[in-house]
């Protein structure tokens, strides 16, 4: 049996990557979006906490999220969001994946992976690191040839503020490199 170790710190900032049961492509219709955006807002209304960056992707989001001072519950956060995502997801008529029967009676879902991959953000040239990587991450996939042109990402938000430019991350001035990333455990 595996035995993972998650870092608690309090009032830390983390990047996530969530993945959907057997990588079933469903989180980027328009009710699973809706459905995910409403999970998250009553999540952070019951335990707040602040996104800094996140994208969607077909079957799997990324997030770099910071939690309140003092605060180092995110695990409880993610649990309760894809408990509520899934309740509402199904009760729309979503389908979900084929189950063993030892999950069937552990009563469990099939439209997310039971854990999440999680990294603590050591300092800001981590926190930038990661921050870039989840706004790239589109185009890494072949989504898409430039970052502007994918719709469900916090890039939007971060152009308009002037953090990025525009055309950040566009293929025509070449591919971006993200080595120093452990990805391997991310996707």
């Amino acid at each position: 049996m595996s035995y993972f170790r998650r870092a608690y710190v309090p009032g830390g900032s983390f990047f996530f990557t969530v993945v959907t049961e057997k990588r079933a492509p469903i989180l980027c219709t328009d009710t699973s979006r809706s459905i995910l955006r409403t999970a998250i807002r009553e999540c952070q209304r019951h335990w707040p906490f602040r996104i800094d960056a996140l994208v969607l992707l077909d079957d799997h989001l990324h997030v770099l999220l910071t939690l309140p001072e003092g605060d180092s519950r995110y695990s409880a956060r993610w649990g309760w969001i894809k408990k509520e995502f899934t309740k509402a997801y199904l009760a729309a008529g979503g389908s979900e994946q084929a189950l063993s029967d030892s999950r069937i009676r552990q009563r469990r879902h099939g439209v997310f992976q039971r854990r999440f991959w999680e990294h603590t953000i050591r300092d800001e040239d981590d926190y930038a690191r990661h921050f870039d990587y989840i706004h790239y991450n589109p185009v890494k996939h072949g989504y898409v040839e430039s970052v502007q042109d994918w719709p469900y990402s916090t890039f939007h938000r971060w152009v308009k503020q002037g953090v990025y430019p525009p055309h950040w991350g566009n293929t025509v001035y070449g591919v971006m490199e993200f080595d120093d990333l452990d990805i391997t455990a991310m996707e």
